[in-house]
């Protein structure tokens, strides 16, 4: 294995990690505009289709990520820097609008069960401060021993 591969290998690591939650984002995300969609259609509810509307507002953004980030992988090393970066911006903002869009299931799910939206948030909250505890960054004290 020569050392290009590696650093490939390393370089798509992260950034098939940011893939892989888009792509489960965008299922979700469809899915929920499938059903619900049709349950809209059932029985309307204002909660709904102010959801139904933050996910569609979504949908096209998380479309646009997919074509930057396969745009950039087809031409890597081939992208003047400032080119790249306004792509990798971009990127940015439209998985921005994507996490945003999670603010609709969790109104979706509050319009479920007040209780089923209740308990997401507390959830989602843990969740953040666990993450937060974990990612922070490890002080190792180096000790003399003689």
């Amino acid at each position: 294995m020569d050392d290009q591969s590696v650093n490939v290998e390393s370089r798509t690591s992260s950034q098939d990690k940011r893939w892989t939650i888009m792509a489960a984002l965008l299922g979700t995300n469809t899915a929920f505009m499938l059903f619900q969609g049709i349950e809209q259609e059932r029985s309307p509810a204002v909660m709904r289709e102010v959801a139904l509307t933050v996910i569609a507002a979504a949908l096209p953004f998380q479309a646009i990520y997919f074509l930057i980030y396969t745009f950039l992988l087809e031409h890597e090393g081939k992208l003047s820097e400032e080119r790249t970066a306004r792509l990798e911006m971009a990127s940015a903002v439209c998985q921005l609008v994507a996490y945003a869009s999670l603010s609709a299931i969790v109104m979706m799910w509050y319009n479920i069960s007040i209780y089923v939206g209740v308990v997401f948030l507390a959830s989602t909250g843990l969740a953040i401060i666990l993450i937060r505890a974990v990612m922070s960054p490890v002080v190792v004290e180096k000790t003399n021993a003689a």
